[in-house]
Protein backbone atom coordinates (compact mmCIF):
# COMPACT_ATOMS: atom_id res chain seq x y z
CA UNK A 1 0.00 0.00 0.00
CA UNK A 2 0.89 3.59 -0.71
CA UNK A 3 2.27 5.71 2.52
CA UNK A 4 3.67 8.94 2.93
CA UNK A 5 7.25 7.88 3.73
CA UNK A 6 9.83 10.33 5.19
CA UNK A 7 12.98 9.26 5.05
CA UNK A 8 15.06 12.14 6.83
CA UNK A 9 14.70 15.70 7.02
CA UNK A 10 13.90 17.75 3.50
CA UNK A 11 13.26 14.27 2.28
CA UNK A 12 9.59 12.92 1.54
CA UNK A 13 8.32 10.56 -1.01
CA UNK A 14 5.34 8.21 -1.54
CA UNK A 15 6.14 5.09 -0.41
CA UNK A 16 5.06 1.37 -0.73
CA UNK A 17 5.12 -0.86 2.16
CA UNK A 18 3.43 -3.84 3.57
CA UNK A 19 -0.33 -3.77 4.82
CA UNK A 20 -1.07 -3.96 8.84
CA UNK A 21 -1.89 -6.68 10.56
CA UNK A 22 -5.09 -6.41 12.89
CA UNK A 23 -4.58 -7.48 16.71
CA UNK A 24 -7.55 -8.15 18.40
CA UNK A 25 -8.22 -4.70 20.47
CA UNK A 26 -7.89 -2.55 17.37
CA UNK A 27 -9.60 -2.06 13.79
CA UNK A 28 -8.65 -2.17 10.59
CA UNK A 29 -9.42 0.93 9.14
CA UNK A 30 -9.35 2.57 5.19
CA UNK A 31 -7.77 5.52 5.55
CA UNK A 32 -10.32 8.08 3.71
CA UNK A 33 -8.66 11.53 4.30
CA UNK A 34 -6.20 13.09 6.31
CA UNK A 35 -4.68 16.42 7.34
CA UNK A 36 -1.17 18.07 7.14
CA UNK A 37 -0.14 19.20 10.61
CA UNK A 38 2.28 21.96 11.42
CA UNK A 39 4.25 19.10 13.28
CA UNK A 40 4.20 16.90 10.10
CA UNK A 41 5.90 19.76 8.63
CA UNK A 42 7.95 20.40 11.38
CA UNK A 43 9.06 16.67 11.07
CA UNK A 44 9.88 17.57 7.56
CA UNK A 45 12.29 20.59 8.50
CA UNK A 46 13.90 18.32 11.03
CA UNK A 47 12.40 21.29 13.58
CA UNK A 48 10.85 18.85 15.61
CA UNK A 49 13.10 17.31 18.42
CA UNK A 50 10.75 14.45 19.09
CA UNK A 51 10.68 13.46 15.72
CA UNK A 52 12.52 10.08 14.67
CA UNK A 53 13.23 8.73 11.62
CA UNK A 54 12.20 7.25 9.06
CA UNK A 55 8.83 8.15 9.89
CA UNK A 56 5.39 7.69 8.26
CA UNK A 57 3.55 11.17 9.06
CA UNK A 58 0.26 11.90 9.59
CA UNK A 59 -2.11 12.26 12.83
CA UNK A 60 -5.22 13.68 11.64
CA UNK A 61 -6.89 10.99 10.41
CA UNK A 62 -10.42 9.86 9.48
CA UNK A 63 -11.71 6.72 7.34
CA UNK A 64 -13.88 3.70 7.34
CA UNK A 65 -13.99 0.55 9.49
CA UNK A 66 -13.23 -2.48 7.62
CA UNK A 67 -12.41 -5.13 10.45
CA UNK A 68 -12.86 -4.72 13.96
CA UNK A 69 -13.78 -6.87 17.18
CA UNK A 70 -15.46 -6.09 20.43
CA UNK A 71 -15.81 -2.49 21.96
CA UNK A 72 -17.41 0.01 23.93
CA UNK A 73 -17.75 2.32 21.61
CA UNK A 74 -20.48 0.50 19.78
CA UNK A 75 -17.80 1.30 16.07
CA UNK A 76 -19.07 -1.53 13.95
CA UNK A 77 -18.10 -2.28 10.13
CA UNK A 78 -18.58 0.41 7.83
CA UNK A 79 -18.54 2.87 10.18
CA UNK A 80 -16.94 6.32 9.47
CA UNK A 81 -14.69 7.31 12.20
CA UNK A 82 -12.30 9.59 13.28
CA UNK A 83 -8.79 8.99 14.69
CA UNK A 84 -7.60 9.81 18.32
CA UNK A 85 -3.64 9.74 17.74
CA UNK A 86 -3.01 10.43 21.03
CA UNK A 87 -1.57 7.11 22.36
CA UNK A 88 -1.20 6.77 26.23
CA UNK A 89 -0.13 3.94 28.68
CA UNK A 90 -3.08 4.27 31.29
CA UNK A 91 -0.72 3.32 34.03
CA UNK A 92 1.35 6.99 35.56
CA UNK A 93 -0.70 9.37 37.30
CA UNK A 94 -1.84 11.50 34.54
CA UNK A 95 -3.44 8.91 32.60
CA UNK A 96 -5.14 7.93 36.59
CA UNK A 97 -6.78 10.96 36.59
CA UNK A 98 -8.03 11.22 33.05
CA UNK A 99 -5.74 13.21 31.40
CA UNK A 100 -4.26 11.35 29.31
CA UNK A 101 -2.62 14.30 26.96
CA UNK A 102 0.15 14.60 29.43
CA UNK A 103 0.64 10.69 29.84
CA UNK A 104 4.44 10.25 30.74
CA UNK A 105 4.83 7.87 28.13
CA UNK A 106 2.80 9.86 25.38
CA UNK A 107 3.42 8.26 21.57
CA UNK A 108 1.70 10.85 19.18
CA UNK A 109 0.94 8.99 15.63
CA UNK A 110 3.82 10.65 12.84
CA UNK A 111 5.73 11.99 16.06
CA UNK A 112 7.12 9.59 18.07
CA UNK A 113 5.75 6.39 16.35
CA UNK A 114 4.58 6.17 12.52
CA UNK A 115 1.38 7.65 11.73
CA UNK A 116 -1.65 7.20 9.58
CA UNK A 117 -0.54 9.09 5.61
CA UNK A 118 -1.53 5.43 4.58
CA UNK A 119 -4.34 3.91 2.97
CA UNK A 120 -4.87 0.91 5.48
CA UNK A 121 -4.16 2.01 9.22
CA UNK A 122 -4.42 0.18 12.71
CA UNK A 123 -6.01 1.40 15.27
CA UNK A 124 -7.09 0.91 19.14
CA UNK A 125 -10.67 0.07 18.84
CA UNK A 126 -11.26 2.49 22.20
CA UNK A 127 -9.77 5.52 20.30
CA UNK A 128 -11.75 6.01 17.22
CA UNK A 129 -14.90 8.14 17.37
CA UNK A 130 -17.60 7.62 15.13
CA UNK A 131 -18.68 10.63 12.85
CA UNK A 132 -21.87 12.07 11.99
CA UNK A 133 -22.81 11.41 8.49
CA UNK A 134 -23.43 14.69 7.17
CA UNK A 135 -19.33 15.83 7.57
CA UNK A 136 -17.93 15.59 4.27
CA UNK A 137 -14.75 13.46 4.15
CA UNK A 138 -12.42 16.02 3.33
CA UNK A 139 -13.72 17.98 6.62
CA UNK A 140 -13.45 15.35 8.98
CA UNK A 141 -9.51 15.56 9.75
CA UNK A 142 -9.75 19.10 11.03
CA UNK A 143 -11.93 17.89 13.85
CA UNK A 144 -8.67 16.97 15.42
CA UNK A 145 -7.13 20.78 15.59
CA UNK A 146 -10.24 21.68 16.33
CA UNK A 147 -10.44 19.51 19.78
CA UNK A 148 -6.86 21.66 20.68
CA UNK A 149 -8.96 24.16 20.15
CA UNK A 150 -11.36 23.30 22.29
CA UNK A 151 -8.70 22.21 24.54
CA UNK A 152 -7.54 25.48 25.57
CA UNK A 153 -10.67 26.73 26.13
CA UNK A 154 -11.63 24.05 28.58
CA UNK A 155 -8.06 24.85 30.61
CA UNK A 156 -8.94 28.59 30.51
CA UNK A 157 -12.73 27.98 31.85
CA UNK A 158 -14.10 30.45 28.89
CA UNK A 159 -17.30 31.70 29.66
CA UNK A 160 -19.90 33.90 27.73
CA UNK A 161 -19.09 37.37 27.48
CA UNK A 162 -15.53 37.08 28.14
CA UNK A 163 -12.66 38.29 26.37
CA UNK A 164 -10.34 35.87 24.74
CA UNK A 165 -6.97 37.62 22.83
CA UNK A 166 -5.87 34.55 20.97
CA UNK A 167 -2.11 35.11 19.34
CA UNK A 168 -1.49 33.00 15.93
CA UNK A 169 -3.91 33.13 13.46
CA UNK A 170 -2.90 29.98 12.05
CA UNK A 171 -5.14 27.13 11.86
CA UNK A 172 -5.36 26.38 15.85
CA UNK A 173 -5.73 30.17 16.41
CA UNK A 174 -8.39 30.66 13.96
CA UNK A 175 -10.31 27.34 15.07
CA UNK A 176 -9.84 28.82 18.55
CA UNK A 177 -11.72 32.13 17.92
CA UNK A 178 -14.20 30.22 15.63
CA UNK A 179 -14.98 28.42 18.64
CA UNK A 180 -14.62 31.44 21.46
CA UNK A 181 -17.88 32.99 19.41
CA UNK A 182 -19.67 29.68 19.77
CA UNK A 183 -19.38 29.65 23.46
CA UNK A 184 -20.32 33.84 23.41
CA UNK A 185 -17.31 34.97 24.23
CA UNK A 186 -15.38 37.60 22.16
CA UNK A 187 -12.27 36.52 20.42
CA UNK A 188 -9.47 39.02 19.53
CA UNK A 189 -7.01 37.58 17.51
CA UNK A 190 -3.67 38.72 17.30
CA UNK A 191 -0.97 37.91 14.65
CA UNK A 192 1.70 39.69 12.74
CA UNK A 193 0.62 39.24 9.62
CA UNK A 194 -1.91 41.31 7.99
CA UNK A 195 -3.11 38.89 5.55
CA UNK A 196 -4.02 36.61 7.83
CA UNK A 197 -6.22 39.18 10.12
CA UNK A 198 -7.85 40.33 7.04
CA UNK A 199 -8.60 36.93 6.03
CA UNK A 200 -10.38 36.44 10.12
CA UNK A 201 -11.96 39.29 9.37
CA UNK A 202 -13.91 37.48 6.46
CA UNK A 203 -14.74 34.75 9.00
CA UNK A 204 -16.01 37.27 11.23
CA UNK A 205 -13.89 37.57 14.04
CA UNK A 206 -14.43 41.30 14.33
CA UNK A 207 -11.52 41.92 16.67
CA UNK A 208 -8.09 41.58 14.92
CA UNK A 209 -4.71 43.14 15.79
CA UNK A 210 -1.61 43.12 14.67
CA UNK A 211 0.72 42.14 17.38
CA UNK A 212 3.48 44.21 16.21
CA UNK A 213 1.35 47.68 16.27
CA UNK A 214 2.99 49.71 19.27
CA UNK A 215 -0.41 50.63 20.95
CA UNK A 216 -1.58 46.91 20.30
CA UNK A 217 -2.00 47.11 24.41
CA UNK A 218 -4.42 50.29 23.90
CA UNK A 219 -5.99 48.72 21.40
CA UNK A 220 -7.12 45.58 23.74
CA UNK A 221 -7.51 48.18 26.42
CA UNK A 222 -10.55 49.99 23.64
CA UNK A 223 -11.96 46.69 23.15
CA UNK A 224 -12.13 45.33 26.81
CA UNK A 225 -13.09 48.63 28.04
CA UNK A 226 -10.07 49.21 29.84
CA UNK A 227 -9.89 45.98 31.51
CA UNK A 228 -7.49 43.59 29.46
CA UNK A 229 -8.43 40.14 28.33
CA UNK A 230 -10.15 37.89 31.05
CA UNK A 231 -8.20 35.01 28.96
CA UNK A 232 -5.33 34.63 26.79
CA UNK A 233 -4.87 31.88 24.62
CA UNK A 234 -1.38 31.89 23.23
CA UNK A 235 -1.26 29.35 19.72
CA UNK A 236 1.75 30.88 18.44
CA UNK A 237 4.92 29.59 20.11
CA UNK A 238 6.58 32.74 19.36
CA UNK A 239 8.58 33.56 23.10
CA UNK A 240 8.10 37.36 22.42
CA UNK A 241 4.28 36.39 21.81
CA UNK A 242 4.25 34.35 25.43
CA UNK A 243 5.88 37.52 27.16
CA UNK A 244 3.21 39.85 25.75
CA UNK A 245 0.57 37.19 27.10
CA UNK A 246 1.52 38.97 30.51
CA UNK A 247 0.54 42.45 29.51
CA UNK A 248 -2.96 41.34 27.50
CA UNK A 249 -4.22 39.38 30.37
CA UNK A 250 -6.36 41.01 32.62
CA UNK A 251 -6.14 41.08 36.87
CA UNK A 252 -7.51 37.87 37.83
CA UNK A 253 -7.07 36.68 34.71
CA UNK A 254 -6.43 32.79 33.08
CA UNK A 255 -3.72 31.96 30.36
CA UNK A 256 -3.28 28.97 28.17
CA UNK A 257 0.36 28.39 26.47
CA UNK A 258 -0.54 25.92 23.51
CA UNK A 259 1.98 26.94 21.31
CA UNK A 260 5.30 25.12 21.70
CA UNK A 261 8.36 27.78 21.47
CA UNK A 262 12.35 26.27 20.33
CA UNK A 263 13.60 27.72 23.16
CA UNK A 264 12.92 29.21 26.92
CA UNK A 265 10.80 32.18 27.70
CA UNK A 266 12.52 34.75 30.09
CA UNK A 267 9.05 36.23 31.62
CA UNK A 268 8.40 38.39 34.88
CA UNK A 269 6.84 36.38 37.31
CA UNK A 270 6.37 38.62 39.87
CA UNK A 271 3.29 40.29 37.29
CA UNK A 272 1.96 36.48 38.25
CA UNK A 273 1.99 37.48 41.94
CA UNK A 274 1.10 41.03 41.43
CA UNK A 275 -2.18 39.79 39.01
CA UNK A 276 -2.81 36.87 40.69
CA UNK A 277 -2.96 34.75 37.12
CA UNK A 278 -3.39 31.19 36.68
CA UNK A 279 -1.22 29.75 33.80
CA UNK A 280 -1.86 26.72 32.23
CA UNK A 281 -0.21 24.66 29.79
CA UNK A 282 -2.62 23.47 27.11
CA UNK A 283 -1.00 20.29 25.17
CA UNK A 284 -3.05 18.28 22.47
CA UNK A 285 -6.60 17.24 23.52
CA UNK A 286 -8.42 14.64 26.17
CA UNK A 287 -12.09 13.86 25.56
CA UNK A 288 -12.86 16.79 23.13
CA UNK A 289 -13.67 14.67 20.16
CA UNK A 290 -17.42 14.28 20.33
CA UNK A 291 -17.76 17.82 21.31
CA UNK A 292 -15.56 19.26 17.97
CA UNK A 293 -17.72 16.65 15.79
CA UNK A 294 -20.81 17.74 17.23
CA UNK A 295 -19.82 21.47 16.70
CA UNK A 296 -19.16 20.37 12.85
CA UNK A 297 -22.37 18.62 12.49
CA UNK A 298 -24.51 21.48 13.72
CA UNK A 299 -22.93 24.08 11.62
CA UNK A 300 -21.99 25.69 14.81
CA UNK A 301 -18.27 25.85 14.11
CA UNK A 302 -17.09 25.67 10.04
CA UNK A 303 -13.70 24.20 9.56
CA UNK A 304 -14.32 24.42 5.62
CA UNK A 305 -13.66 27.98 6.13
CA UNK A 306 -9.52 27.08 7.14
CA UNK A 307 -9.11 24.50 4.92
CA UNK A 308 -6.91 26.23 2.02
CA UNK A 309 -6.47 23.17 -0.16
CA UNK A 310 -7.62 19.25 -1.09
CA UNK A 311 -5.15 17.37 -2.57
CA UNK A 312 -4.52 13.53 -3.45
CA UNK A 313 -2.13 11.49 -1.24
CA UNK A 314 -0.03 11.48 -4.09
CA UNK A 315 0.05 14.87 -4.05
CA UNK A 316 1.23 15.08 -0.11
CA UNK A 317 4.52 15.23 -0.51
CA UNK A 318 4.82 18.57 -2.92
CA UNK A 319 2.32 20.04 -0.40
CA UNK A 320 4.31 19.52 2.71
CA UNK A 321 7.30 21.23 0.78
CA UNK A 322 4.81 24.05 -0.04
CA UNK A 323 3.48 24.66 3.13
CA UNK A 324 6.90 24.53 4.95
CA UNK A 325 8.54 27.29 2.38
CA UNK A 326 5.02 29.42 2.02
CA UNK A 327 3.65 28.84 5.17
CA UNK A 328 1.42 32.05 4.90
CA UNK A 329 -0.61 31.10 1.51
CA UNK A 330 -2.25 28.45 4.02
CA UNK A 331 -4.22 27.59 6.78
CA UNK A 332 -4.97 23.86 5.98
CA UNK A 333 -3.98 21.61 3.62
CA UNK A 334 -5.94 18.24 3.73
CA UNK A 335 -6.06 15.14 1.19
CA UNK A 336 -8.74 12.64 0.32
CA UNK A 337 -7.74 8.95 -0.53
Amino acid sequence: MKSVYLEKPNVIRIEEIKEPIRKESEALIKIKSVGICGSDVGAFRGSNPLVSYPRIIGHELAGEVLEIGENKRGIKVGDKVIIDPYIYCGKCYPCSIGRTNCCEDLKVLGVHIDGGMVEMFTHPSEMLYKVPDNIPWEQIPSAEPLTIALHAIHRTNVIAGEHVVIIGAGAIGVLTALTTLAYGAVPILMDVVDARLKFAKGLGIKNTINAMDKDAIEQIKKITDGRMAEVVIEASGSNVAIRNAIDYVSYAGRIALTGWPKKETSIPTELFTKKELDVRGSRTSAGEFEEALKLMSDGIVDVNLVISKVVKLEQVPEAVKELSEHPERYLKINAIL
